[in-house]
């Protein structure tokens, strides 16, 4: 009885935190990623915490090994961009639009969609939430792939849906990993 109460009342928080991340849509040109998550942060908090990348970011899913030698320039043409040894270097996305503490725009490729006939725009937007922050985060992308770019929206979900529940997390706790799994 107290393991259903357990996994009842863990069901309610994780859905008043997380919408589901979601394909809103994938076709053979291209697909979009949207969730929505309320962060227990001030929205200037969340704004600064999203541009600690290295912070957040899971190692696994940079071409270094290392989140911590990713970097994000909060201005028009500033870089998400990751150093690799030897002076080599990464520029993973682009800021086209940046409103500090409610939206920040990019544009680019993310890990493999560089390598392709793809670009996307990704999209943080920040409104506050009764002492909370919603985060509403959009990546579109479109291109060219000879198997379909919709072929790719499961794994992009994937790994994004991982990459801020890294976020919240961290925003929340300090840490991207929850305690448990430390």
């Amino acid at each position: 009885m107290k393991r259903v109460i357990l996994l009842a009342g863990l069901a309610l928080v994780l859905s008043e935190s997380y919408a589901p991340a979601e394909i809103a849509d994938a076709a053979a040109n291209g697909f979009t990623y949207k969730t929505t998550l309320t962060i227990k942060a001030p929205s200037d908090l969340v704004y600064r915490r999203i541009l600690e990348v290295g912070n957040w970011w899971d190692s696994s899913h940079t071409f270094s090994g290392d989140a911590h030698n990713l970097t994000m320039e909060a201005r028009p043409m500033g870089c998400w961009c990751e150093k690799l040894p030897d002076g080599g270097g990464v520029r993973h996305m682009e800021f086209v639009l940046v409103v500090p503490g409610k939206m920040l725009v990019l544009t680019g490729g993310l890990g493999p969609l560089q390598s392709i006939a793809a670009s996307g725009t990704m999209k943080f937007v920040l409104s506050p939430a009764t002492g909370d922050t919603k985060l509403e985060f959009t990546y579109t992308v479109g291109g060219y792939l000879p198997a379909g770019m919709n072929t790719l929206a499961s794994p992009v979900d994937g790994v994004l849906t991982r990459q801020l529940t890294r976020l919240k997390t961290y925003i929340e706790t300090g840490s991207p990993v929850p305690k448990q799994q430390q």
